[in-house]
């Protein structure tokens, strides 16, 4: 496969040339106009905005594992699914600092809403490193316009860690991918599944990123997620069965970790706020249940548990752990805002020894929020529909994305050793 097909000539649209027919743009394109976000703090204000709206079911959704299909078009038509366009293309271009505080702030109302754009902006990341001007004229203008992209990059059951999903090129009427996803977060939702896939080039497996339209022919998602938290993200199963895609929608992947780039400290950085934003919202809904409902300890010479100074000390602990997080993730992105201004292998290896420093302590601190409301509420935590506990399960459940404990390890080596972290998707 020659690499100069992944960049065709477009249209002064940003279109590919319509005698390119392999598979057929999404069937349902978005119910709602969609704003454009005007810079960092359009987006921070929308984002809080939305955030209030989403809390209110998030309760019920939980729940009731309701599928959150009407959040979801009012958060695209909010416009917030393509800021990080740059600016250049005629998104927000905003910082990484004000994307994190996107993601922890929608988080906190809803951590499924928080988790499930992850991987569209991660999408946006690969396409903007390593993508062409012609494909990222025309995802960019799809994803202003509130196309959802999800993922398909998860594949089980070999100990070998071989992708087998692949990209065949030698069929007479184009290209093909054939395959078996699962965790695909964001595909049930998406109108477009970036996938990733093995193509054989110059005798060896080249791993590249397909953009498969959601509802091209030969795809099929199975809402088979049965996660004890993140209930509604959708994160099921999504299988390939010769679907065909056009060059165009094929952009470079592993050879985009073969130098310095930001794609792994820049997908961290977002699990780091989903978990931040997790934690958040656990101690915002420790704060009136202590007030209005739990009572003080038996023996504390108090009549309301937020006199008791046991008490007191407990959430003053969860606030200064989540204070402490939110200070390493802000720090965070503005070293992933500096490597992606200037990557080298300096730069990209203190923003990924920054984001894991985040990631370490937004996993503790939201872990123990969650903890801490269980302990303060007890039973009543589950009870009167209050759902209290779906901020630990919710922690719980995406703190374990990727082990923290070798974040421990790459940063103790990068101070100890000298040794710049591995250039992957998990640091």
């Amino acid at each position: 496969m020659a690499l100069e097909l992944l960049n065709p000539p477009v249209d002064a649209q940003g279109a590919p040339p319509q005698k390119r027919t392999a598979g057929e743009p999404p069937a349902h394109p978005p119910s709602q106009p969609v704003q454009r976000i005007r810079d960092d703090a359009h987006a921070l204000e929308v984002a809080r905005d939305l955030a209030a709206d989403f809390a209110r079911d998030a309760v019920v959704r939980d729940r009731d594992r309701i599928l959150p299909w009407a959040e979801l078009d009012r958060f695209t038509a909010s416009g917030l699914w393509g800021i990080t366009v740059p600016r250049a293309y005629g998104g927000a271009g905003v910082s990484n600092v004000t994307l994190a505080e996107v993601i922890a702030t929608i988080s906190a109302a809803d951590g499924s809403l928080g988790q499930i754009p992850q991987n569209h902006y991660y999408a946006l990341e690969v396409l903007r490193v390593g993508g062409g001007d012609a494909q990222k004229a025309y995802f960019y203008r799809r994803a202003l316009d509130g196309e959802r992209f999800g993922n398909a990059l998860a594949e089980i059951g070999h100990k070998d860690f071989k992708r087998r999903t692949r990209l065949t090129t030698d069929y007479s009427d184009g290209w093909r991918v054939d395959g078996q996803k699962f965790y695909c977060t964001g595909a049930l939702f998406a109108h477009w599944i970036p996938t990733l896939v093995s193509v054989q080039q110059g005798g060896r497996d080249v791993t590249l990123l397909a953009f498969i339209p959601r509802r091209a022919e030969g795809v099929a998602i199975v809402d088979d997620w049965d996660g004890f938290g993140q209930r509604v993200t959708g994160s099921g199963s999504v299988s390939f069965d010769a679907v065909a895609v056009d060059p165009v929608w094929v952009v470079p992947f592993l050879a985009s970790f073969e130098r310095p780039t930001t794609i792994g400290p820049f997908a961290q950085l977002l699990h780091a706020a989903i978990d931040l934003g997790i934690g958040q919202g656990a101690l915002q809904a420790t704060l009136p249940f202590v007030r209005e409902h739990a009572r003080p300890w038996i023996d504390a010479g108090v009549e309301r548990a937020s006199d008791d100074p046991l008490t007191i000390r407990q959430v003053g602990d969860v606030a200064v752990r989540l204070r402490a997080a939110q200070a390493l993730l802000r720090r965070a992105g503005r070293f992933v805002d500096q490597a992606q201004s200037a990557p080298d292998d300096a730069s990209v290896a203190a923003a990924s020894i920054a984001v894991a420093e985040a990631r370490v302590l937004t996993t503790t601190a939201s872990l123990d929020a969650g903890n801490r409301l269980f302990e303060l509420a007890g039973t009543g935590a589950t009870l009167d529909g209050l759902g209290l506990d779906r901020f630990w399960r919710n922690a719980r459940t995406h703190t374990l994305h990727d082990p923290v404990r070798w974040k421990y390890h790459a940063i103790g080596n990068y101070y100890l050793n000298g040794q710049l972290p591995p250039r992957h998707g998990a640091l």
